[in-house]
């Protein structure tokens, strides 16, 4: 069946750096493109990284550019959020998903979650 297994997160002092995996399986991974959400308590879930399925193109929400990187390794089927300049504001329960859109059908597929505490 399909899984998606986030690891990683943690407590982190503002400033610092974690970096979030996501292990992809049961789906034919180059395929589909790969996203970070984070939801906040409170708040909506947002879209905070994208990459494409090619691994060549990749988008950020504009709270995260230039302190975020979201990558994949196709060989592992694993996707990547390394997070750096650490804010509170960052705090969230982070979300890898995966999606691919055919002849109009969308496939989506979402990991449990991983907790990323900003704090001192």
């Amino acid at each position: 069946q399909v899984q998606l297994v986030e690891s990683g997160g943690g407590l982190v002092q503002p400033g610092g750096s974690l970096r979030l995996s996501c292990a992809a399986s049961g789906f034919t991974f180059s395929n589909y493109a790969m996203n970070w959400y984070r939801q906040a308590p409170g708040k909506e879930r947002e879209l905070v990284a994208r990459i494409n399925s090619a691994g060549g193109s990749t988008n950020y929400a504009d709270s995260v550019k230039g302190r975020f990187t979201i990558s994949r390794d196709s060989a592992k089927n694993a996707v990547y959020l390394q997070m750096n300049s650490l804010k509170p504001e960052d705090t969230a329960v982070y979300y890898c998903n995966a999606d691919r859109v055919v002849w109009g059908k969308k496939y989506d597929y979402w990991g449990q979650g991983t907790q990323v505490t900003v704090s001192s």
